[in-house]
C-alpha cells in the first residue's frame, strides 16, 4: 500500500500539472477560450509596458506570454506524467514563474482577485516541493540499532530489564 506521503505528491503533482498544462495552453492559443486568450494577451502587453528594461531586451508581450505558457505547458507535462527527479526540477521552475506573475500583477497594481489563483497555485507548488524534498520515514520495526553485531531494539521503545520478563 503506498503510504500517505506518496498519494499527497501523486495527487499534487497530477493536480498541479494539468492546471499548468491548461493555463499555458490558453497563453498560446485561442482554442480552448478566445475570451481567455485575449485577457492574456491584454495583461502580457500591461507588464511589458509597466517593465520597460523587457522592451530594452527586445522581449515583446508575444515573446513574453508565448515563452512563459511554453515553459508551463513543459513543465506541467513533466509534472503530470514524467516519474521522479525531473517532477521537482518542473515544480522549482513553475515556482519561480509563479512568483514572476505575481511581481507582474503588482507592478501593474492588479486587484487581489486578478491574481488569488496565482498565489493558491504558488502555496501549492511549495508544499508540494517540501514535502517531496523530505526524506522517506521508515517504520520503526526496520529501525535496528547495531552495537556490537546484536540487534537492538530502536531507542524509544520500551527495553525489558535483564533478568526479568515483561508480563503485559
Amino acid at each position: 500500500m503506498a503510504s500517505p506521503r506518496t498519494v499527497t505528491i501523486v495527487a499534487l503533482s497530477v493536480a498541479l500539472g494539468l492546471f499548468f498544462v491548461f493555463m499555458g495552453t490558453i497563453k498560446l492559443t485561442p482554442r480552448l477560450s478566445r475570451d481567455a486568450y485575449n485577457e492574456m494577451k491584454r495583461a502580457y502587453k500591461g507588464y511589458v509596458r509597466a517593465l520597460p528594461i523587457l522592451k530594452k531586451m527586445g522581449i515583446n508581450s508575444i515573446l513574453l506570454r508565448k515563452s512563459i505558457g511554453a515553459l508551463e505547458v513543459a513543465c506541467g507535462i513533466v509534472m503530470t506524467l514524467v516519474p521522479g527527479r525531473p517532477k521537482d526540477v518542473a515544480n522549482f521552475f513553475l515556482l519561480l514563474l509563479v512568483l514572476a506573475v505575481l511581481f507582474f500583477h503588482q507592478l501593474v497594481g492588479d486587484p487581489l482577485k486578478r491574481y488569488a489563483h496565482a498565489l493558491v497555485f504558488g502555496i501549492l507548488l511549495t508544499c508540494r516541493l517540501l514535502i517531496a524534498r523530505q526524506p522517506e520515514e521508515q517504520p520503526s520495526e526496520k529501525r535496528i540499532l547495531l552495537v556490537n553485531g546484536d540487534e537492538q531494539p530502536h531507542p524509544h521503545e520500551a527495553v525489558p530489564e535483564k533478568g526479568k520478563v515483561k508480563v503485559s
